[in-house]
């Protein structure tokens, strides 16, 4: 019995384990693993918490002597719930996590055994950093690195079996300072994105005096039945199947999407929801997707820094829990050819501390022009730095997705809506470049003739669009299922910040020179929307047309991540990070030596896979077909019954030996172009060898004969799960 055959008779003989959840309201679970200020307040004496309290909420800094303080109280909170171990979370520049565990336990000189968490551990740690990828800025023999307490996001306490660790949010740098990870440079964005669009307020409004980028992400993920995945060595390594033909049911029917879901992975959300919820993370919805045993869960928009972590910790949650279930959860981003990827919709948006959605169009003409303000520089900005904003969702995996037909191209475009375009046109075309005493007059009144209270839902949806507006918000589509949602919202967020920045800067000038502020607001976003047409698109993405006009408007249509992330050095993209703080030059050539070497490893990963199944799954399985048809043939001649009667056998004898040979050849000539890829020194070079040289001419390639071949071979030849069985048994 194969292993094909032990896996689907698992599915088919298969139990639901339930999860065993207390209480029926999601209130009575919710953050009971987070040391909120709420918590604190229990533990921590006045001076302590207050000083928590202004970090969290001022950003101001916790003075080491209050530390101490704050880690005693936050010892006694996680032993109370069992907490043995603590560690410092961080997010290194692999694309997950990363922690070390330390007991609270120790010895005192005497040899006395007490539990101790002093405010030292709390707020530093130095965890070997040599491993890690630091492109460049560390030689091995320089591996200290520090992780620092981010305030701003609560500790949390990670269950895993009976073990209980209590989890510190922490940025990651070098020993001399540079960022090796995610979150760091992402609170430098949010601080850039917070002080430019402050001052843009105020024109406004005075009382605003801090603005912070929310996130909300939806999570597209496939689950598969774990013996299944088991048996699929593809599935195992690379997280998506490099081989397998299509069934005949796929998604055609569309009768998955938003259709009841299954009672097995029923079991699975809601386990790894109230997971979830105990640890502080607010999901709200869940449905199954368009593609069979796809999913997708989606929470409350949250502070951005705070909803990327949470949505980190609930990949591993949900990784952890499908155990539980003898589930796989798939978070690649096209792990099945010819049915739809998954993506990591990223919806953005701003809001004032006076409880103002900047995005969200007002009802008064003073709201009306801020929410046109910001709209307007948003567009812009996408505009003056697609590019970069299109090396931020690169990767290996997402290649596969973008520009398919369920996922937006990879060429950056606005959508926003005939009506806000209408809007924009009024505003574009009604007085030219300049206004006059009579437009003043109309300005105070009612802001202008061409804008009346805008309707949150003035705009359709256009899921064609990798940048769309959708009511109160900027969703970013075409972020990739896999990625840590840091990366793209710190290129949003400075990008936003630096053109606010020039915005400001214009206004100022305008009215140096005697122009009204209103005039000058107006006139500068005038200026905007007409230097930022060309990124507005209101059509189908998928289009062959879209990708034509594209071209004549001159926008970069970036389909691979080699040749994508070469807008990360710049000298354009070094100006930008480096006059808002974001990352120094050498940060900016590590990230992108980084980011090459992953995309290698990756490519050299699915082709070193490709060539074993082939080799030892593959062709055994063919080779065992074309001898039975062999026997068969050589038999029906010694019966010297005509050729005509077994000229199927004969065709289909040919057929299987011809696709045998060239999954042979194909792969004895992808092993020989990996070889002269990696005989490249120059990561980028090696990189675009990989895409071009191998992944571009082998792997459909391959693919095609040997799916081929799982078309004509005997099925119970076959030792590799199918779609129809990866897809529908569970």
């Amino acid at each position: 019995m194969s292993l094909r055959t032990d896996a689907v008779n698992h599915v088919s003989y298969g139990t639901i384990s339930s999860p065993d959840i207390k209480g029926a309201k999601i209130t009575g679970v919710f953050g009971e693993s987070v040391f909120t200020l709420k918590t604190a307040r229990e533990y921590l004496s006045d001076e302590a918490y207050k000083s928590l309290a202004a970090s969290v909420r001022g950003g101001k800094k916790i003075e080491r002597t209050v530390a101490s303080q704050i880690a005693s109280g936050m010892r006694a909170w996680a032993e109370s719930k069992g907490v043995t171990h603590y560690t410092h979370w961080f997010q290194p520049l692999t694309g997950s996590t990363a922690e070390k565990h330390d007991s609270f336990f120790t010895l005192k000189s005497d040899g006395t055994a007490i539990e101790e968490f002093e405010g030292a551990a709390l707020i530093q740690q130095e965890p070997d950093a040599s491993s890690f990828p630091n492109g460049g800025l560390r030689a091995t023999f320089e591996a200290r690195g520090y992780s620092a307490w981010d305030p701003s996001s609560p500790p949390f306490i990670i269950e895993i079996g009976n073990g209980k660790t209590l989890c510190i949010p922490t940025i990651f740098i070098s020993y001399t300072g540079e960022s090796l990870d995610y979150k760091a440079p992402l609170m430098k964005a949010v601080e850039s994105l917070n002080k430019a669009a402050v001052t843009v307020c105020n024109y406004f409004d005075k009382n605003v005096t801090k603005v912070t980028p929310t996130l909300g992400w939806e999570q597209e993920y496939f689950v598969i039945d774990e013996a299944l995945v088991n048996a699929r060595p593809d599935l195992v390594q690379c997280g998506r199947t490099v081989f397998g033909f299509t069934p005949a049911k796929g998604q055609q029917l569309e009768d998955h999407y938003f259709g009841s879901i299954p009672e097995r992975v029923y079991a699975f959300m809601r386990d790894f929801e109230n997971e979830s919820y105990k640890l502080g993370i607010p999901l709200r919805t869940r449905h199954n997707e368009v593609a069979p045993a796809q999913f997708e869960c989606a929470p409350i928009f949250e502070e951005v820094n705070i909803a990327v972590d949470h949505n980190i910790l609930l990949m591993d949650v949900m990784s952890r829990v499908a155990k539980r279930h003898r589930l796989v959860v798939l978070l690649h981003e096209k792990p099945f050819a010819g049915i739809n990827g998954s993506g990591k919709h990223n919806n953005w948006s701003l809001a004032t501390d006076t409880g103002v959605n900047l995005l969200a169009p007002g009802k008064t003409p003073k709201t009306n022009l801020m929410f046109l303000t910001f709209f307007v520089n948003t567009i812009k900005a996408v505009h003056d730095y697609a590019d970069i904003l299109r090396a931020s969702i690169a990767s290996a995996s997402n290649d596969f997705r973008l520009g398919a037909n369920e996922a937006p191209p990879a060429i950056i475009s606005v959508f926003i809506g005939d009506y806000l375009t209408k809007v924009l046109n009024d505003v574009e075309t009604r007085v030219g470049t300049k206004f006059d005493e009579q437009d003043e007059a109309i300005l105070k009144i009612d802001l202008h003739r061409s804008i009346p209270e805008l309707m949150i839902d003035n705009t359709d949806r256009n899921r064609t669009s990798p940048f769309a507006f959708t009511g109160n918000k900027f969703e970013f589509r075409a972020v990739g299922s896999t990625a840590n949602c840091a990366l793209p919202m710190t290129i949003l967020n400075t990008i936003v910040a630096d053109t606010l920045n020039k915005f400001s800067e214009e206004v100022e000038a305008l009215i140096a020179k005697g122009d009204k502020k209103e005039i000058a607001i107006m006139q500068v976003i005038q200026k905007y929307i007409v230097a930022s047409k060309k990124i507005l698109f209101e059509g189908d993405g998928y289009s062959e047309a879209w990708h034509k006009e594209a071209e004549k408007r001159g926008l970069p249509n970036l389909k691979t991540t080699p040749v994508a992330l070469d807008a990360m050095v710049t000298e354009k993209a070094k100006k930008l990070f480096k006059d808002n703080n974001i990352y120094t030059h050498a940060e900016l050539e590590a990230r992108h030596e980084i980011e090459l070497e992953k995309y290698i490893k990756k490519v050299q990963i699915e082709a070193r896979v490709m060539g074993d199944l082939a080799t030892n799954h593959i062709i055994p399985a063919a080779i065992k077909y074309q001898n039975e048809l062999l026997k068969n043939v050589s038999l029906l001649r010694e019966a010297a019954l005509p050729e005509k009667l077994y000229k199927g056998q004969l065709t289909l004898l040919k057929d299987v030996s011809t696709h045998i040979q060239q999954v042979y050849e194909n792969v004895h000539a992808m092993v020989e172009e990996r070889k002269v890829a990696n005989n490249l020194t120059d990561s980028r070079e090696k990189a675009i060898a990989y895409e071009a040289k191998v992944k571009a001419q082998y792997f459909d390639k391959i693919r095609y004969h040997v799916d081929k071949l799982e078309q004509l071979v005997d099925d119970e030849l076959w030792t590799l799960p199918k779609y129809r069985e990866l897809l529908f048994l569970r």
